[in-house]
């Protein structure tokens, strides 16, 4: 009787996987942040990405560490809180991101030349933006 509750236990959570499969498959996995950049800051930020951020995710792309990156300007506001720069990294899957912070600080030391300017670029970035979310959103095909 044991055995019986618990194989209807285990069906019962696979149930909603094995539905949502039906509808749709898996398809890239991507890290979406969405930052609001302080008033009179957005030449420097874009100038600090361009500089920074872009030879970064440039070689993660040529090294299939990534597969794409994107960054989006959002042209409406709904209020002043809201965030002005969306910064997206496609991932082939979940596995692709293990080991992904080793492999992301040889790669940071070898472009900004260590810990310690990347410390300073990241407390510079602080004074002039704020992270107002960062997700890990997995897209999916539909069938």
């Amino acid at each position: 009787m044991k055995t019986i509750c618990r194989l209807a236990a285990f069906l019962l959570l696979l149930a909603p996987a094995v539905l949502a499969q039906e509808h749709y498959t898996e398809g890239p996995v991507w890290r979406v942040s969405l930052i609001r950049v302080k008033p009179t800051q957005m030449d420097a930020y874009l100038t600090s990405l361009r500089q920074s951020s872009k030879p970064i995710l440039e070689e993660q792309k040529r090294n299939g560490t990534i597969v794409d990156y994107k960054v989006f300007l959002k042209e409406t506001k709904n209020n002043l809180e809201d965030w002005d720069l969306c910064l997206a990294v496609e991932y082939k899957n979940h596995a692709a991101m293990d080991g992904l912070a080793a492999k992301g600080e040889m790669l940071r030391d070898k472009i900004l030349g260590g810990k310690q300017p990347a410390q300073q670029l990241s407390e510079k970035r602080a004074e002039i933006r704020e992270v107002i979310s960062s997700e890990l959103l997995q897209e999916i095909l539909l069938k």
